[in-house]
């Protein structure tokens, strides 16, 4: 990966460091400093871990920019974060909530990053985009958490996107990233799911052997 790369994902960390303590006003706030935590833990990770190829896919699918429609995800995430920092640190809109649901918040927040880990460990197709990657070679993958569910890093981001308003502990946070975002990924992970099976090749008959796309049992 160049060094760039590793900038970026930094500078990344950074910028939402920034965006909580600075709309906060405070660097006073522990569940702040955890979810941070897990999420430059997940970068380092990332970086340590993952194919480089695949790094450079997620970064920039197909060799182009990633598209409006993902960089306007990104950005509902930074103002979820300004907005979290704003209610906790100074205008305590909705920030009642339970000490106990933000443990389960930053431990469901981790345990869903843990997911798309895992999906992108064996995934090496595993883009930020949806396209056939025929310049790669796409395959069809059914080891590790494709054994259970079709599309395991969508059940990873939604989850995510549940849990980190009630992590960083702002009830206001929780319904900006739920009502802006679970949608966009609903939606993604049905067209990706119809793609696939149209031009994918063996990914009807997995389709067939593996019926869930994100909850076993239930869809």
């Amino acid at each position: 990966m160049p060094f760039s790369a590793y900038v970026q994902a930094g500078l990344f960390v950074v910028a939402a460091a920034a965006a909580l303590f600075a709309a906060a006003g405070t660097v006073a706030i522990p569940g702040f400093w955890a979810y941070l935590a897990i999420f430059a833990a997940v970068m380092t990770i990332s970086f340590a871990t993952l194919d480089s190829d695949l790094l450079r896919e997620r970064m920039r699918p197909g060799g182009k920019k990633p598209p409006l429609a993902l960089r306007l995800f990104s950005l509902v995430l930074f103002v979820h974060w300004i907005v979290a920092g704003l209610d906790r640190g100074r205008f305590h809109w909705s920030d009642n909530v339970p000490v106990w649901l933000q443990g389960v918040g930053l431990f469901a927040v981790a345990v869903g990053y843990g997911l798309a880990l895992w999906a992108m460990r064996v995934n090496r197709f595993f883009s930020s985009v949806i396209r056939i990657q025929t310049d790669r070679g796409q395959q069809v993958v059914t080891t590790g958490p494709y054994a259970f569910v079709r599309h395991p890093g969508y059940t990873a981001g939604i989850l995510i996107i549940l849990a980190s308003g009630p992590a960083l502990g702002s009830w206001l946070a929780a319904a900006l990233l739920v009502i802006f975002s679970l949608p966009f990924l609903l939606h993604r992970a049905i067209t990706e799911d119809r793609i696939l099976q149209a031009e994918l090749a063996g990914y009807s008959d997995y389709a067939a052997r593996v019926r869930w796309r994100l909850l076993p049992g239930i869809w």
